[in-house]
């Protein structure tokens, strides 16, 4: 008799998720959705509009857990199909490397990240999509912003978790903050 060992990814049961988020850092990847001209200059970045738990509406980046055994490519794929649709086609580069990596704590104040359910290590990534979104899942609306406009006091105002202080960085990265 042979044994066969299960290797499909597949999500904790929410009891068995709550339980590994108190004892361990989690591992996600963020996304910061762009749409570039020609030269490859970012001209608008992609934001969520999503309803927290709280009842509040913020903006967000397409964010999410990595699977047991999937490829960091694979979760960049998975994770902005589900929030931007099935022909967003994103861009993701054959070695896909993040910009930075956030540590959100779930005590406020350690980083600039923050989560009240635990301690995750997210590895961000700016992410060209050329086709058309259409926000899925949990997503109310997706809205494209100029650099200048998701920079601004009012939009990061908007984010809740530190993921404004993500997005400066991603446009910083790419050259549109000085």
């Amino acid at each position: 008799m042979t044994e066969k060992t299960e290797t499909t990814p597949a999500w904790l049961a929410p009891e068995e998720l709550e339980s590994v988020r108190g004892r361990m850092p989690i591992l996600y990847i963020d996304a910061v959705p762009v749409r570039v001209d020609d030269t490859g200059v970012v001209t608008r970045v992609g934001l969520l509009l999503r309803m927290l738990p709280d009842g509040t509406v913020s903006r967000a980046l397409v964010s999410g857990r990595v699977l047991h055994h999937e490829r960091i490519r694979d979760a960049l794929l998975r994770h902005l199909e589900k929030d931007l649709g099935p022909v967003a086609l994103p861009r993701i580069p054959v070695s896909p490397q993040p910009f930075t990596v956030a540590e959100y704590f779930p005590t406020p104040g350690v980083t600039p990240y923050h989560d009240p359910r635990q301690h995750a290590v997210s590895l961000a990534y700016i992410v060209p999509v050329a086709g058309d979104c259409r926000p899925r899942q949990d997503a109310l609306d997706l809205v494209w912003f100029t650099p200048e406009e998701a920079a601004s006091p009012m939009v990061q105002g908007e984010m809740t978790g530190g993921q404004g202080v993500l997005l400066r960085q991603a446009l910083a990265h790419v050259g549109c903050l000085p």
